[in-house]
């Protein structure tokens, strides 16, 4: 008879021990009356993953070692079943239940092993990542060795031994090798890694080397929700031995991914049902969805609300809204300017009836003409520019921050990567608000995923929602007459290529020239990305969806004279 597990892909809150430990319990329960007699959870489930500075409060490891204790109480009652739950620790993990004790300065990113009300093994994380988004060695200390286990036995089976490793630890070779020498037939690796396009491709082919490499089957259980600015997107998975894909879970849905591990001739076998890989597109949309619906949802607003200006960055932006929330919990306001085309107050209309959002228009014509006023003793002899420009965004931030406050939703905020990075956006103005949905999406991309929303409808609200001269359209800001965004930037496939590789990728500007772009406007494009950091320090947070975002992954200075 085979093992059953099952992978307890879970949304879980940063902070809500309470509330983590329940799910764990809730989804142990459920497991164990289909059979199921191990259960995983994902890396730091009791406390949601990555709580940062948390970490380093007493209090809180504390409050994490009670839910886990809660978790064992609960479950003592089910015979047979083993249930892995992520966890930090601090000081030696012993093998009883979770003690309150911080006389010993270490912590650890932890997984501890339950049995029928008591802890039967502890592993703690050997590679600590300290890149991109990752700063583990700030908060934990590596550990040592390793841990297996033997699950199963109680229904006629043979107990598989299994061998206990944390997200990064199953990237190099020694972890998992210590693992098969202690005696695992199985490795079980338990993650929180941030999703960015293709990242759930890379971990298939690395943890098929691990398998290779080993000779073991492994199960990999990974997180899914939005936390802030980063999303996990599940897409938990099974690997035979040689490293054939034995089954895999559903994308940005929490699953209760079950697999049978059976004695094969030369090594465990595993199976479990696989869902088919996945669009590029459809990945990102579902990214930017759940990154909206967590945010939101975890941290109790209402409902959203933006300005729709008829043109692509704000329509792509209310149709993940609407996606993630929807139309009832969606408003969209028009703020028209001396300057906004007639096209754009059809187009804005047109989609707001489209994805039955609440739609109201407020013109900033008296408020600009009432600053000019104001200001005209000042600017005597100065011929408009940009400053205008400035004052028209910043109206309508006051105006979308009023209605915010007077209603508790939060503005979002519809600046694309191409924008941040260029400094093409106008501070306490188009970047007022409070969540920056397509922060890390270039404008070419913006375009793509529109496009693709056009042609799917993945939630049901609304088969075409976005306006087709809308996309097709040159981008304008509308900020003075017959204004559009080339006049300020290069050509957006230009200036996203260029983009891609100096901030994206590292590369040099000589680099770039070398690759065949134009020396002037390589430099023009870099200086840009220079003297705007004050400006993205500012910004709202927003979903990163590349492997370089502005956000965690981008920590430079304002001040500062280095330009190669």
């Amino acid at each position: 008879m085979p093992l059953k597990i099952c992978v307890a892909q879970l949304n879980y809150c940063v902070g809500d021990m309470p509330g983590n430990a329940q799910k764990i319990i809730d989804a142990a329960r459920t497991a164990y009356q289909d059979g199921v007699r191990l259960l995983l959870t994902p890396e730091l489930a009791i406390c949601g993953y990555a709580a940062e500075d948390l970490f380093l409060r007493p209090s809180f490891i504390e409050a994490c070692d009670d839910a886990v204790n809660r978790v064992a109480r609960e479950l003592a009652g089910l015979k047979g079943l083993t249930v892995v739950v992520g966890a930090p620790t601090q000081g030696d993990s012993g093998q009883g239940l979770r003690t309150k004790s911080v006389e010993v300065p270490q912590r650890h990113n932890a997984a501890i092993v339950l049995r029928e009300g008591q802890v039967i093994g502890s592993y703690a994380k050997r590679e600590l990542p300290n890149y991109q988004v990752f700063d583990e060695r700030r908060y934990f200390t590596p550990g040592q060795g390793s841990c297996v286990f033997q699950a199963g036995g109680d229904q006629g089976d043979a107990p598989v031994s299994v061998g206990l490793l944390i997200c990064e630890d199953a990237w190099f070779d020694e972890p998992g090798q210590l693992a098969k020498e202690a005696g695992a037939e199985l490795l079980v690796v338990i993650n929180a890694s941030p999703f960015h396009v293709g990242k759930g491709n890379e971990r298939e082919v690395m943890m098929r080397e691990r398998c290779q490499a080993t000779g073991l089957p492994l199960v990999y259980a990974h997180l899914v929700g939005g936390q802030d600015e980063i999303v996990f997107e599940g897409h938990s998975f099974a690997l035979q031995a040689d490293g054939t894909l034995a089954g895999r879970a559903e994308s940005f849905k929490e699953n209760l991914f079950q697999i049978e591990a059976a004695r094969g001739a030369s090594a465990v076998e595993l199976t479990a049902a696989a869902v088919p890989d996945r669009s590029r597109e459809a990945d990102l949309w579902d990214a930017l969805v759940l990154g909206v619906r967590d945010y939101l949802g975890k941290n109790g607003f209402p409902g959203a609300l933006l300005g729709l200006s008829g043109g692509i960055d704000s329509a792509l932006v209310l149709a993940i809204a609407v996606d993630a929330l929807g139309a009832d919990k969606v408003r969209t306001v028009m703020m028209p300017s001396p300057y906004t085309a007639d096209i754009s107050w059809i187009d804005a209309r047109e989609m707001a009836e489209r994805m039955k959002v609440r739609y109201d228009e407020i013109s900033i014509v008296p408020q600009f003409e009432a600053f000019k006023a104001s200001l005209a003793g000042e600017f005597q002899g100065r011929a408009e520019d940009t400053t205008e420009e400035n004052i028209q965004a910043r109206i309508r931030g006051v105006l979308l921050m009023a209605l915010s406050n007077k209603f508790g939703s939060i503005v979002l905020t519809t600046g694309n990567k191409s924008e941040m990075a260029t400094g093409y956006c106008t501070l306490y103005g188009d970047m007022a608000g409070g969540f920056a949905v397509i922060k890390d999406l270039l404008k070419t991309t913006v375009f793509k995923l529109a496009r693709w929303r056009n042609e799917n409808d993945p939630y049901g609200t609304c088969a075409s929602p976005i306006p087709e001269r809308i996309i097709t359209r040159p981008p304008s800001a509308e900020l003075r007459p017959d204004q559009t965004d080339q006049d300020s930037l290069p050509e957006y496939e230009v200036l996203d290529a260029i983009l891609s590789r100096y901030m994206e990728n590292d590369e040099s500007v000589e680099a770039i020239v070398a690759a065949g772009f134009e020396r002037a406007v390589v430099e023009r494009v870099t200086r840009l990305i220079r003297i705007n950091e004050y400006k993205r320090r500012q910004a709202p947070i927003g979903i990163r969806v590349t492997h370089r975002s502005f956000g965690k992954d981008w920590r430079y200075p304002i001040t500062s004279r280095f330009r190669a």
